[in-house]
């Protein structure tokens, strides 16, 4: 009698690991740290991952002629933002983000730096 019990109790201790689980990605995937914009050029872009195929890039941000650019690196997980960006290489970008910290894995994307929309400067 106490054999069935203890798979029962097993099964859903393993339920109850893979609920939390996922109620924790989705709280960090859909509850931002912070917002913001970031406008810089647009140097990099691409798609990348082995198993999760995820989309990361970079804009150098300068704040004056003559000083050393900061690198900006974000994700995107929307694929229309992605068709944009991919469309503005080389160009001027205000990129607006959303910060997610703790996202749980990489397959998310590799920064927790999230765009969410993105114009494009003249």
């Amino acid at each position: 009698m106490a054999r069935p019990r203890l798979i029962m109790g097993l099964i859903g201790l393993v339920l109850a690991a893979i609920l939390a689980f996922l109620a924790y990605a989705w709280i960090t995937l859909h509850w931002s740290y912070s917002e913001g914009e970031r406008a810089g050029y647009l140097q990099k872009f691409s798609r990348l991952g082995w198993i999760c195929k995820t989309w990361e890039g970079e804009i150098l941000l300068s704040s004056m002629p003559g000083a050393i650019p900061e690198k900006f690196f974000f994700s995107v997980r929307d694929p229309e933002v992605a068709k944009q960006l991919t469309a503005a290489i080389g160009k001027r970008v205000v990129l607006s983000y959303a910060q997610h910290k703790g996202v749980p894995s990489s397959c998310f994307g590799e920064t927790e730096y999230f765009i969410e929309k993105v114009q494009v400067s003249q």
